[in-house]
Parts: structure tokens; C-alpha cells; sequence
């Protein structure tokens, strides 16, 4: 059995269908059909059933794609490994990253980290939370910049940034006017429109959460995809929205909203989070590290 051939099997099972994991593996689709024909005529077991509309995992299928994945994930490990004892400044990195954290923390990190360490390829993938961690899991990525709580059981992870979460509202709003006086209550929200991330990323559940410890459910106006829309939004007077403090310290183009503290101070926490067990290669530990080193700089 090829190793390739681990790989096909990863592919399809992934993509559940022949034309899309053809194309992602470069292969054309007959050849791949062909391949794996071979394959369970080798093995004696059908991988996959087939039909016009789908392609679905036999139970040998989900025996022989986990079997796989453990094979192929050794094997990336391995060569890591022999690259970090090769040559202690050179390797690949794939990092994930929340499109809002990327955007507002990466464009310190990463400077910094190609300036100390040239030689290391960074690949960058940006997702929701939850396809982050399950990518990280699955070993899609080496690290990932993740907000707690986390929901997969398989990852590990190392606190980098305690962050406020503020209350952003419109200049012409009634709380507006006590910025500098006090602290807002979340009580006081109850009865106001909300502009919040579309579900799927961390900061809408966490912003969701709050709500609902407050007492009462959110009532949404609009929904984006981006943090910087949703201040857009919120100054143009269509709700008010809760964010995290890194995004009140970027000025915005035209009007901007107003930003308040909220009782308590409340906070979320930043990691970089990796499977557990992994081994993480002496790029990702650097990354890490320089991504520590960056934040406390940037918090003096």
C-alpha cells in the first residue's frame, strides 16, 4: 500500500466527493476512482459507498480514514522533527488565526517574527472558531489564535492575552454621554438593538453569553462577518455592539462610535492553542515565543 494512497482516502472522506478531492489532491478524477478501485480490491473491503448524489463512509472506511490520518500526521510530525535537528532556523509554520484577531494582532507578530527568524515559510489560514479548532485538531494547522472557552477536547492551549471587552454605541446615543463618567451595566441593554458577528466565531457566542447572564436575549438588528463592519454599523446608528478592546484602538475612516466600559471590566482571553500531544516543531515553539515577547512590548 502506497502512502499517496493514504492520502486519496483522507482526501475523499474530507471532501465527500470525487471531483473536489481530485482537484485538491491535483489528480484528475478518473485516475483517483481508479486508485481507490485498486485499493479496496487490495484490501478486500469497500471504503466508500457511491451514489449519483454522495460519497459516504463505509464503517471500514471510517476504520481505515482514522488509521490513515494517525500514518500521515506521524509522518508530517517525523519530518519535522528531522528538519528542526537539519537546521534549528529553517522549517514551515501554518498558523490559524480568527479574522478579526489576524487583522488587529498579526501585523505586530509577524513582522517581528520573519525579522528574527527569515528562513521559516508562514502560512496563514483564517476561519470561523469552530472550523479553527477543528482544523487544529485534525492537525490542519500547527497552532491557532483562539479565544477560551474552547470547545474541542483535543486541543491544548497557552493564555497569551487578557483583553476587555467594551460597549460600543452610536455619538448620538444617551449612554454616549457617559463615557468618562461610569461604567455601563449590561442590565441596561436589555431593551436595545444589537449589531453582532455572524454565529460561528467565538466573539459572537462570548457577546451572546454576556447577554444572557444579564438576564435577557439579545435582541440582533444585523449581523457581519466583520468586526470593523459591525463598528461601521454601530456609528451609523443601527444598534450597539460589544468588542474587544483591540478594535477600539484603530481609529476609524469617517464616523465612529462611541466606546464605554462596562461594569466589572469583563475580558476575554487570547490563546494559541495546538493538539495535544503534537510535537511542535522549533518554528512553532519560536512563534509562540515571539508572539508572547510582541504582546507584553505592545502592552508597556
Amino acid at each position: 500500500m502506497e502512502f499517496r494512497l493514504l492520502q486519496y482516502v483522507i482526501q475523499i472522506a474530507a471532501e465527500r466527493n470525487f471531483s473536489r478531492a481530485a482537484e485538491k489532491l491535483h489528480i484528475a478524477q478518473p485516475s483517483l476512482s481508479q486508485q481507490l478501485s485498486k485499493l479496496e480490491k487490495e484490501l478486500g473491503v469497500l471504503l466508500f459507498k457511491r451514489s449519483t448524489n454522495s460519497v459516504e463512509l463505509t464503517h471500514a472506511g471510517s476504520v481505515f480514514v482514522g488509521k490513515a490520518q494517525q500514518i500521515v500526521d506521524m509522518t508530517e510530525q517525523l519530518r519535522r522533527e528531522m528538519e528542526d535537528l537539519a537546521d534549528l532556523r529553517k522549517g514551515r509554520i501554518v498558523v490559524g488565526s480568527l479574522p478579526m484577531t489576524g487583522s488587529h494582532v498579526l501585523p505586530h507578530v509577524l513582522p517581528a517574527f520573519r525579522g528574527a527568524y527569515p528562513d521559516i515559510e508562514i502560512a496563514l489560514v483564517e476561519d470561523t472558531s469552530a472550523q479553527l479548532e477543528q482544523l487544529t485538531a485534525s492537525g490542519g494547522t500547527d497552532v491557532s489564535l483562539l479565544s477560551l472557552p474552547l470547545v474541542e477536547p483535543a486541543l491544548a492551549y497557552e493564555p497569551i492575552i487578557e483583553e476587555e471587552i467594551c460597549l460600543a454605541v452610536p455619538p448620538d446615543h444617551p449612554l454616549a454621554s457617559a463615557a468618562s463618567a461610569r461604567d455601563i451595566a449590561m442590565a441596561e441593554l436589555k431593551d436595545e438593538s444589537f449589531v453582532m458577528l455572524k454565529k460561528g466565531q467565538g466573539f459572537r457566542a462570548l457577546a451572546h453569553n454576556m447577554c444572557q447572564e444579564a438576564g435577557f436575549s439579545p435582541r440582533v438588528a444585523v449581523e457581519s462577518a466583520n468586526i470593523e463592519t459591525v463598528q461601521s454599523l454601530v456609528a451609523a446608528g443601527m444598534g450597539i455592539a460589544l468588542v474587544p478592546e483591540m478594535v477600539t484602538r484603530r481609529p476609524l475612516q469617517g464616523l465612529a462610535p462611541v466606546h464605554l466600559h462596562l461594569q466589572g471590566r469583563p475580558h476575554r482571553t487570547l490563546v494559541i492553542a495546538y493538539r495535544k500531544g503534537r510535537y511542535l516543531s522549533n518554528a512553532a515553539e519560536a512563534f509562540i515565543a515571539t508572539f508572547r515577547e510582541t504582546m507584553k512590548r505592545l502592552a508597556k
